[in-house]
C-alpha cells in the first residue's frame, strides 16, 4: 500500500506512530545523557579553557535547582541531538509516500549529507567559534570587574551556538535538493547573492554570544562560503535535471 492510497485517518494513524517511536527514542537517548551528565558538561567546558583565569576556574551557580535544572536542559539537548538520525529517517519515512520516485531517491541519498552537515557546523562552532568568543568575552572589561560565569547561562549558550551553527551548515544541502527537484535555479540563486551577503552577517550578529565584528564575521563568512557552496550544488543539480530530461525526450522520440 502506497501512502497515495492511505486514508485521512490512515496518515494521522501513521504520524502518531512515528511520533511514539520518536518520542520514546529521544527518551531513551536522554536518560543515557543523564547517566552521563558530568561528562557532557566537561566537553560543552572544553572550549572555554579561559575558565583557569577566574576565581575558583569554573562557572558558578546561585539558584539551588540551576545545576540541577542545567543538568536536565544539557541531557535532554544531547539525547535530541544523538537522536537526530532515527528522527530524521521517521521524517523521510512520512513523507516519502507522497513524493515522486525521483524525489524520494534524492531524499534517501540527501540523508547522510545533511547529518555530516550538521555535525560539521556543529564541529565549527565548538573547535573555531566558541573559544574566541568566550576569550573575548571574558577579557573584555576584566579590569573593571570579576568574571562569574553561571554554568546555566554558559551551558544555554554552548548549547544554542551548536545547534544554529549545524543548521547554517545545511544550507548546501538544501540547496541542492531544491535545485533538484526544480523548486529553485542557480541563476535565482545568483541575483539573490547580495542579499545573502546582508543576511550572512545579520546571522552573523544573532548567532555569536558577542558584539564585536571579528567574532560575527566568523560566522558570516562561512555563511557566505557556503551559500557559494549551494549555488554550485545547485548547477549541479539543475546539470542532472537537464540531462535527465534530455534522455527522457530521446527515448520517447525512438518510441
Amino acid at each position: 500500500m502506497t501512502g497515495k492510497n492511505l486514508s485521512i485517518r490512515e496518515h494521522l494513524l501513521e504520524l502518531r506512530r512515528r511520533i511514539t517511536w520518536s518520542a520514546g527514542f529521544v527518551l531513551v537517548t536522554t536518560m543515557i545523557a543523564f547517566a552521563f551528565h558530568r561528562q557532557i558538561l566537561r566537553i560543552l567546558m572544553w572550549p572555554a579553557r579561559g575558565f583557569a583565569e577566574i576565581p575558583g576556574g569554573k562557572p558558578v551557580y546561585i539558584d539551588l535547582t540551576e545545576f540541577i535544572g542545567t543538568v536536565m536542559k544539557a541531557s535532554m539537548l544531547v539525547g535530541l541531538f544523538a537522536s537526530l538520525p532515527f528522527l530524521l529517517y521517521q521524517i523521510v519515512m512520512f513523507v516519502a509516500p507522497g513524493l515522486t520516485p525521483r524525489e524520494r531517491r534524492y531524499l534517501y541519498a540527501l540523508m547522510p549529507a545533511t547529518l555530516f552537515s550538521f555535525a560539521l557546523g556543529a564541529a565549527f562552532g565548538y573547535f573555531i567559534l566558541f573559544p574566541p568568543a568566550v576569550k573575548f568575552l571574558l577579557a573584555f572589561g576584566g579590569d573593571i570587574a570579576t568574571p562569574q560565569i553561571r554554568i546555566g547561562s554558559y551551558v544555554s549558550l554552548m548549547l544554542s551556538l551548536l545547534f544554529w551553527m549545524g543548521i547554517v551548515f545545511e544550507t548546501p544541502v538544501v540547496l541542492f535538493f531544491l535545485s533538484k527537484i526544480g523548486i529553485v535555479t542557480p541563476e535565482f540563486l545568483g541575483k539573490q547573492r547580495r542579499y545573502a551577503v546582508v543576511a550572512a552577517f545579520i546571522l552573523g550578529a544573532a548567532i555569536t554570544p558577542t558584539f564585536d565584528p571579528i567574532n560575527q564575521s566568523l560566522v558570516a563568512i562561512p555563511i557566505i562560503v557556503l551559500y557559494e557552496v549551494g549555488i554550485w550544488l545547485a548547477k549541479l543539480g539543475r546539470l542532472g535535471r537537464k540531462q535527465k530530461a534530455a534522455a527522457t525526450e530521446a527515448e520517447s522520440g525512438q518510441q
